[in-house]
């Protein structure tokens, strides 16, 4: 397993970097969610909806994006877009108000859901199905990286710079990241799909939604979204009730997600021989259910973090096995049928705070994370019996 990993082709580390880059503002604002309330005097729950504004534009330009990525190359879309992303984040930085900032989160919504769709499609353009599950770990391995970077440095440098002095560097940094992913591009091995035309984006969505696997693997991942995304925009305030107020330790908290994602990464060419996709999938959600109930529990701080990287581990076991679905829905169709995963994915991420939110005020904390958890056992099982692997109806004979 580890000759075929290193036989992937070069062109992924710069992919990688692309969703390092992206994924650096993705949870950048969750550890330093209490001071943005407290400066623009709204509630936790309305500041709390950035995260939702956030998911809400990367799902619903997803359709948009992965059509043009088809038609007019991916590559060039993801090096614009990572632009958009790192301008809005400087620009949120300089916002007067909170509709400003409301704004520029839209704006960031747009450029973040330009790239990693968009790195997944490039990836599985690279490899065949036999190895396109390490080839998918290796470019997660960039997102949980700056995941992991985004969230710890946004909670240290909100303690000394403030919210506006995280997405100030946050953006400087995405900007520079998207000059390098353009230099490595020009002497990338890339491969390069015939260009789509309208007809053509039209059969594939029709090739995409004529798979059985399309409809399971689009609810499960808004599922995912909602049940477990959904919770981290709480993440800070269930801290602060334990008179946890530091923003370096929520953000902290928050990477535990992160270190679990990577761990994934190091994992999966152990644990997929031995264990299956099947396995995977029953396995990760399982993990993720027992660790929705720790944090129901109301845990230390440091025990939190524990939980958090457990989830993470056990949150991308299910997912990289999804993705991967996602990817052999079509072939000439490919960036929309994962800008689609995408899609879907990111509309449970915008419902999930809303739905943590109305059931933490009307039932409580610990009914609503149990419900969560008993709903992710269920998912893993629906998603191990009735997920099969198909070839693409588009796919070339031989």
């Amino acid at each position: 397993m580890t000759a075929a990993t290193n036989r992937l082709p070069p062109a992924l580390n710069i992919i990688a970097l692309a969703t390092f880059a992206a994924s650096l503002s993705a949870r950048a604002l969750d550890p330093v969610l209490p001071h943005v309330a407290e400066d623009f005097s709204v509630s936790i729950a309305a500041a709390a909806g950035f995260a939702a504004v956030f998911a809400f534009t990367f799902a619903i330009i997803q359709p948009v994006l992965g059509a043009t990525a088809d038609m007019f190359g991916k590559a060039r879309l993801m090096i614009v877009c990572l632009v958009l992303l790192g301008v809005a984040n400087i620009l949120g930085a300089m916002a007067t108000s909170f509709p400003e900032l409301f704004a520029t989160r839209i704006l960031a919504g747009i450029g973040s859901g330009g790239v990693f769709p968009i790195a997944l499609g490039l990836t599985s353009d690279l490899v065949g199905p036999e190895k396109r599950q390490l080839a998918i770990g290796r470019t997660l391995m960039g997102s949980m990286s700056g995941n992991l970077l985004g969230a710890s440095f946004s909670g240290l440098i909100g303690d000394f710079m403030g919210w506006r002095g995280v997405l100030a560097i946050l953006g400087a940094l995405v900007v520079l990241a998207a000059i390098a992913v353009a230099a490595g591009f020009r002497g990338a091995d890339l491969k390069h799909p015939p260009r789509t035309s309208l007809s053509a984006l039209a059969h594939g969505y029709r090739t995409i939604f004529t798979n059985p696997n399309a409809r399971i693997c689009y609810s499960a991942v808004f599922i995912e979204g909602c049940c477990v995304l959904g919770l981290f925009p709480f993440i800070a305030a269930f801290l602060f009730d334990l008179g946890e107020t530091s923003l370096s330790i929520a953000g902290i908290v928050i990477a535990g997600f992160a270190v679990g994602g990577l761990f994934y990464t190091m994992t999966i060419s152990r644990f997929l021989p031995r264990i299956g996709v099947k396995g995977m999938m029953l396995a990760g959600a399982t993990l993720v259910a027992v660790q929705l109930v720790a944090v129901a529990m109301g845990p230390q701080w440091k025990l939190q973090a524990l939980s958090l990287l457990f989830m993470g581990w056990g949150f991308y076991m299910i997912h990289g096995c999804l993705q991967v679905f996602a990817s052999e829905l079509s072939v000439e169709a490919r960036a929309t049928a994962l800008s689609l995963h995408s899609f879907f994915f990111f509309m449970g991420q915008t419902l999930g705070p809303i739905a943590y939110g109305f059931g933490i005020q009307h039932a409580g904390k610990v009914p609503t994370l149990l419900t969560a958890a008993a709903i992710m056992v269920a998912l893993g099982i629906v998603c191990a019996r009735l997920l099969k692997q198909t070839r693409p109806a588009d796919a070339r004979p031989g």
